[in-house]
């Protein structure tokens, strides 16, 4: 069809994610994972707004706040680089867990960190 396969957008996602946590909050996936904290998906969504093609450049601008008390929702808007055409927006909602999957509070150093990129 001409265009990227439409899965190919929540990776993209993933990405813009991995990130930003690193840039804003300072902390990796892989280091919240050492501390036991994990962030599975529990809902997503996309609009797609614009084709890509293999080897465009694209530009990923995320997003993240706090989606009730124990959830975090990251918003992605995806454009073509030279153009600014959109190609793909939406969000994922992540919960907080621990290693066997149980739902759990955020820690208080997280919600620190929080705060602190906010204010940046």
């Amino acid at each position: 069809m001409g265009t990227f396969y439409n899965s190919r957008a929540l990776e993209w996602f993933e990405c813009g994610r991995t990130e930003l946590m690193r840039r804003k909050l300072g902390l990796s996936y892989a280091e919240l994972e050492a501390k036991n904290i994990f962030l599975p998906l529990v809902e997503a969504h996309l609009e797609f707004r614009g084709g890509a093609r293999y080897d465009d450049l694209l530009d990923v601008a995320s997003t993240l706040e706090m989606s009730g008390r124990a959830r975090l929702r990251f918003g992605v808007q995806i454009t073509q680089n030279r153009s600014g055409k959109p190609v793909v927006r939406g969000y994922t909602i992540h919960a907080f867990a621990d290693a066997e999957g149980k739902p759990i509070r955020p820690p208080v150093w997280f919600l620190e960190l929080m705060e602190k990129a906010a204010a940046t």
